[in-house]
């Protein structure tokens, strides 16, 4: 054989061997994408965000294994609004669900659920269906009951298994969840509902304490849910939201976890009060949230033995700022560090919360961002993961290029909150500048108080006298929303003494 027929043959074999890997090569499938969403759990009360008392070594490796937002902000105050605009892609100027709404009262034999997310609304989960993804939604739901338009199997979610009813949440032993449009008994004896007359206990009474407890606490049984769902789908692109209850009240948690904490913590038992009581609260408190660390360590080792972990995107972050109600010491535990207010409060206390990403391959191990993003932001983000079409008319912003670790300051739309217990309220977010509306209902012309998050973190001080074209700017963008269905969510002046104008919140 000449050398030239040689080095044709030796061509001809190198190109046959390049079409051959490149035939054989698979394109890397859509990743899977796990949002775990924490309730009423405070920015500081996670040890990757300063938390020294209660103990998180889960959310503590996701931190080091990815990405810690420190200016991320949740879509609402309270509960039902905040899930509805991360679901949605809208702030609670455009949203359909703007508070939280009962449907129903407090027995056992009222309607559940809250107002229902309109059918019309597209969800994540609905985006994502196009593109292939099977879709999961286990925990705590708020937005529609049974029957509702509102039910997650009605809004793009091919599994459900939890709460559909924020009021029941109140109890982690009810007589039933909701698997799909079944409810799925439960072996919990009688129906504790939160603000059930009970007889007044003795501080030592064990048995007294033992009432609010049962054999199926309801954590376990949607941890189990969640990871029943990655198994039937490891092998497709899929998306989960796991919606724990916790730390959101009532203070009930395993003895076995209990123990973990000393009785040291507890001076006195909580006897009670908007939620259930018990002998040891601090430590219950702390313990249901180790506990709920400890359910979102299952999950992640569950996409390890299917080999999945390197292709999956973990999102974790709560629904709003820690609790003001009795029962939750957010004093002791420091659970809003330096920030000003608790839930139910547009300040940085109500709203402002934890968010850990972690995506390998793609987010820096162990990194911080300072990017300012909200719920509202996580539908387009997802979509560009995802490869899915963003919905028109949501008010998110994408916030990939964080995540890929682009530093570069890009102007955003300014962030909106609006809320409409305790006289009602406003707040933006617009670069550094932080401005708040209080009492809106109750007082003709509410003022602008300005806060600078750069310079006071805390909003302790009002700088509006010396920065008026601001407080125009941000008032214009307040005034700008869009009118609620609703009249109550309209800041319409408050109703004579005793006609109330709105409902009983459970968030």
């Amino acid at each position: 054989m000449n050398s030239v027929m040689a080095n044709r043959l030796t061509t001809i074999v190198a190109a046959s061997l390049l079409l051959l890997a490149s035939a054989c090569k698979t394109e890397q499938p859509p990743p899977n994408i796990i949002y775990i969403l924490a309730d009423d759990l405070g920015y500081n009360e996670v040890g990757a965000y300063g938390q020294q008392i209660i103990k998180t070594p889960t959310l503590d490796q996701l931190a080091r294994d990815g990405m810690r937002f420190t200016q991320h902000y949740s879509g609402s105050p309270v509960c039902a609004p905040s899930r509805g605009s991360l679901l949605t892609g809208k702030h609670t100027g455009t949203a359909y669900v703007r508070d939280n709404f009962e449907v129903g009262g407090w027995g056992p034999d009222e309607p559940e659920g809250q107002l229902p997310l309109l059918d019309a609304e597209i969800t994540i989960a609905e985006m994502l269906k196009p593109a292939g993804y099977a879709t999961g939604f286990v925990g705590k739901w708020g937005l529609g009951g049974p029957d509702s338009e509102g039910h997650p199997n009605n809004q793009g979610f091919d599994r459900f298994y939890g709460y559909l009813c924020q009021r029941i949440a109140h109890n982690y032993y009810p007589t039933h969840l909701w698997s799909d449009s079944e409810a799925d008994s439960l072996d919990n004896g009688e129906w504790f509902a939160a603000h059930q007359t009970l007889d007044a206990p003795f501080a030592t009474d064990q048995e007294y304490y033992d009432r609010f407890a049962g054999n199926d606490y309801a954590p376990d049984l949607m941890r189990e849910a969640a990871v029943d769902f990655i198994d039937q789908h490891a092998s497709d692109p899929f998306f989960l939201v796991f919606a724990s209850p916790v730390p959101h009240l009532a203070l009930q948690v395993p003895e076995e976890s209990l123990k973990e904490y000393p009785d040291s913590m507890d001076t006195g038992p909580f006897l009670g009060g908007p939620y259930l009581p018990h002998p040891r609260p601090k430590a219950a408190y702390a313990a249901m949230i180790t506990r709920m660390d400890s359910d979102i360590a299952t999950i992640l080792e569950r996409l390890e033995a299917h080999g999945i972990d390197d292709n999956t995107i973990v999102m974790f972050s709560s629904d709003n700022g820690a609790t003001y109600v009795d029962g939750s010491y957010p004093d002791y535990f420091d659970s809003v560090g330096e920030f000003r207010g608790l839930k139910g409060s547009v300040f940085e206390g109500g709203i402002r919360v934890p968010m850990i990403v972690r995506w390998p391959g793609t987010v820096e191990a162990g990194s911080d961002t300072d990017h300012v993003s909200a719920f509202w932001d996580v539908m387009p983000t997802i979509a560009e993961m995802a490869g899915a079409q963003i919905p028109e008319g949501i008010d998110g912003e994408s916030f990939l290029p964080a995540l890929r670790g682009d530093t570069t300051e890009k102007d955003r739309s300014p962030l909106y909150w609006e809320y409409h217990a305790f006289g009602g309220m406003q707040a933006v977010r617009m670069g550094e500048w932080k401005g708040v509306r209080l009492q809106i209902r109750r007082q003709e012309d509410s003022p602008v108080l300005l806060f600078n998050l750069n310079d006071d973190p805390s909003e302790t001080t009002d700088v509006s006298a010396e920065h008026p074209d601001v407080v125009a700017q941000i008032r214009a963008f307040m005034d700008a929303r869009t009118p609620s269905h609703l009249d109550r969510w309209n800041f319409i002046p408050d109703r004579p003494s005793g006609d109330t104008i709105l409902p009983t919140s459970s968030g």
